[in-house]
């Protein structure tokens, strides 16, 4: 169901049109403005300028993606809808229309930014300008997913209980987050990163919010003494945002294949107890 910002009242319908109170969302474009916002808390919107190019060729990403695309498939097989909460540009979704194609895509961002470069990373999927902290759905999506998003959120524990609300009931809901407190560095605080999460910390998170989990591994394990000198490296110096992926093409190269033999790892049960980022898979209770 779809919940009307203005009067609260609860609606399935195809467009973004309250029957109870005749508001309907405004839209720029391909875009239905739900929630309107200039700024947000914890991120800005010149962190798009860079994404686009980083999204489509740093290991990091693809490898992230088809961990994200793997989890779908592996633990929903049956799901049919799909919602990103700030999606940014929308890459995860434009990734996973391309690994899910039976899957119907909504994204949801609240800086109209980020979904103006999602009309061309995801084309076809319903955009949504709306906050994570108060996301007008409810009980409408058989998965949603969060990616490098909740450590952004002062509120992780609200924002969290949103996602399980727009999930049905027996839904599932997944999630990445850096991993490793004592990993932070200035990067975290150019990133306006509210925390990074230990594992235990992001399972009670989950946890809080109704959710049962199913699956957390760490990821970017093997490659985990590199992310570690590269940080330690950091402090005390002036924050590179863009250092650790400005990289030679070799090194992205080895990056990728590294990440592949991470993943099929992954996908053979091993759930690695360190690394630079927590994936996790939980499920609504029926």
């Amino acid at each position: 169901m779809k919940v009307c910002p203005e009067c609260a009242a609860r609606f399935r319908s195809a467009t973004w049109s309250c029957p109870s109170c005749s508001w309907r969302a405004p839209r720029d474009g391909a875009i239905n403005i739900v929630t309107s916002a200039e700024s947000v808390p914890g991120f800005t919107s010149s962190f798009f300028d860079a994404l686009p190019t980083l999204e489509e060729r740093h290991f990091w990403f693809i490898g992230r993606n088809a961990l994200i695309a793997w989890a779908v498939g592996r633990y929903f097989p049956l799901a049919r809808t799909f919602l990103e909460v700030g999606c940014g540009t929308a890459q995860v979704t434009g990734a996973l229309q391309r690994a899910c194609p039976t899957l119907s895509f909504t994204a949801s961002e609240a800086l109209r930014e980020g979904l103006l470069l999602a009309e061309r990373k995801a084309p076809g999927a319903e955009l949504v300008q709306a906050d994570v902290q108060d996301l007008p759905w409810e009980e409408e999506f058989d998965i949603v997913g969060a990616f490098d998003v909740l450590e952004h959120i002062a509120d992780d524990v609200g924002a969290a209980r949103q996602i399980a609300r727009a999930v049905k009931p027996g839904g599932g809901v997944i999630v990445t987050v850096p991993q490793h407190p004592w990993l932070w560095s200035p990067l975290d605080d150019y990133s306006h990163h509210q925390r990074r999460y230990s594992r235990a910390a992001l399972v009670e998170l989950l946890a809080q919010a109704g959710l049962r989990v199913d699956r957390v591994t760490s990821f970017v394990s093997v490659l985990f003494p590199v992310l570690i000198a590269s940080r330690l490296a950091q402090r005390g110096r002036p924050v590179d945002p863009h250092g650790e992926y400005r990289i030679s093409g070799f090194a992205n190269w080895v990056g990728e294949k590294t990440m592949k033999v991470e993943g099929a790892l992954i996908r053979g049960g091993v759930s690695f107890p360190v690394g630079g980022s927590l994936l996790a898979i939980a499920r609504r209770a029926s």
